[in-house]
């Protein structure tokens, strides 16, 4: 008789081997690990004093942020007279980056709760960072339209507070007011979700730390976690409803961002289309995103047996899957405009492929749906520096299709006599570049003051995970 019945359960005069259920399924965490090792490997870099490596990419992240604020104030100071806009193109840079973080942010979700409502255990080894980046991109998306205002000093009439201005309120029709209201709800789910799937791991930070400021943060944030049955019981109650609720705002929010170009009737923004085609972006942009981070993490802090070329080949599989859905996206646009009758809408997509800005056209095409095809080839998906460069592409791509949406649909207006051009000052250059300064080095402190990889959640799908506790572990190791 085979070893496997054929029910797929092992028959007790024959066991399968190690290897055999390897082939039945692939092992996510290699090199046999223990939870002791888990919590010795993960919490190492947080042990240890920081790297010449991390002060170095501290250093340019930190200087590109302290570049980027110094022209924020500047163009605060000054008035948003200091860009590159014009009469016919209102938006242009600001709302670029704003759309692009807040696609950023997408990844993390997805892979902390929707994976997680489908089971995927893959998701275990990358989430953590994910989540991290999520809040990270949500607060540099945040910046732009704050600048954007102009007087970002009256923000706070955006906020849901008892009105003290008589009738003056602000516009609730307006797509931009819904934006502050799906990120700022985007924002907190997202961050009570990220903390609190880090409980148990400042549980395990706190009992395994010295005594010190370290030792006295973890045991406030862990609320006091004993490990107990009924503590990861309510846990897990906690983390699926919180998972459930997260799950809609991966849809939700981008679709509403795209419902600040689709509600209005300039061409090439006055489309059904954008919802989906805006979520699939924002989730290729994301994964991209993660993946980049994870590569390098994975290298510099010595994670390979917990991010292996399994998580990289899964990683690789969704993103091409989005990078097609955004190339059927792009294609559709141009058969619905061909087949609308539409001059104007047939001229903006003309105009698009072939007018000032075609190169950027051309660069979103390529970066988006040409170089992502080689991901269809095993070897290529699992080899580390292709998959690092196409991530980076990937991303250039994303960012210029976000500028190529924004910028060619209004620099030809309906009447030639309002054509204009843009070009971008160095303000609005400098302070892009301020926001991946801000975005790094919010990454580089977390990742130097807690675990890159949940823990408690990677112990769980340990292929040789023992019964008993070893004398390392601790109360948050029991996971």
């Amino acid at each position: 008789m085979d070893k496997l019945s054929l029910h797929g359960k092992a028959t007790v005069a024959n066991p399968p081997t190690t290897e055999e259920m390897a082939t039945l399924r692939p092992t996510l965490i290699t090199g046999g690990k223990v939870p002791a090792d888990v919590t010795r490997d993960i919490c190492a870099p947080m042990d240890r004093s920081p790297t010449a490596l991390w002060w170095g990419a501290f250093s340019v992240a930190f200087t590109a942020l302290v570049v980027g604020t110094v022209a924020v104030t500047y163009q605060i100071a000054m008035g948003i007279g200091t860009w590159g806009l014009n009469r016919t193109v209102g938006w242009a840079f600001d709302i670029t980056n704003f759309v692009f973080w807040v696609g950023i942010g997408h990844a993390g979700t997805l892979i902390s709760a929707v994976l997680f409502l489908f089971r995927q255990k893959w998701r275990t080894s990358v989430n953590r960072s994910a989540e991290a980046m999520t809040l990270i991109a949500v607060v540099c998306a945040g910046l732009f339209p704050v600048i954007h205002m102009g007087r970002p000093w009256l923000a706070f009439w955006m906020a849901p507070y008892p009105n003290t201005r008589g009738s003056l309120w602000v516009n609730f029709k307006s797509p931009l007011l819904w934006d502050v209201f799906a990120i700022s709800t985007y924002l907190l789910v997202s961050a009570v979700f990220w903390y609190v799937g880090l409980i148990p791991d400042l549980a395990t930070i706190r009992d395994r730390a010295k005594p010190g400021w370290r030792k006295q943060l973890a045991t406030i944030f862990s609320l006091g976690w004993n490990g107990s049955t009924r503590t990861w019981s309510r846990y897990e109650t906690v983390y699926m409803l919180l998972a459930g609720l997260a799950t809609p705002l991966v849809f939700s929010v981008h679709t509403i961002v795209s419902m600040d170009f689709a509600t209005a009737v300039i061409p090439g923004w006055h489309t059904t289309i954008f919802p989906p085609y805006f979520v699939a972006g924002a989730i290729f942009s994301g994964l991209a995103m993660v993946l980049t981070l994870m590569l390098i993490a994975r290298k510099v802090m010595q994670l390979e047996d917990y991010i292996t070329l399994l998580h990289v080949e899964t990683m690789c599989k969704l993103m091409l899957s989005m990078g097609c859905i955004v190339g059927l996206a792009y294609g559709t646009e141009f058969f619905i405009a061909a087949f609308s009758g539409n001059p104007y809408e047939q001229f903006l997509f003309f105009n698009r492929a072939l007018g000032p800005f075609s190169w950027a056209y051309w660069t979103m095409v390529a970066c988006n749906v040409i170089i992502p095809q080689v991901l269809w080839f095993r070897p290529l998906r699992r080899n580390l520096a292709i998959v690092f460069v196409i991530s980076v592409v990937v991303n250039i791509g994303m960012w210029f299709e976000r500028f190529v949406i924004i910028v060619t649909s209004l620099h030809r207006d309906f009447l030639p006599s309002s054509w204009s051009d843009y070009t971008p000052t160095i303000v609005e250059l400098t302070t892009l570049v301020g926001s991946f300064g801000l975005f790094f080095t919010c990454f580089l402190i977390f990742a130097r003051f807690a675990p890159v990889i949940a823990m408690a959640e990677v112990k769980g799908v340990l292929e040789n995970a023992p019964r008993s506790l070893d004398h390392d572990s601790a109360p948050g190791d029991a996971a």
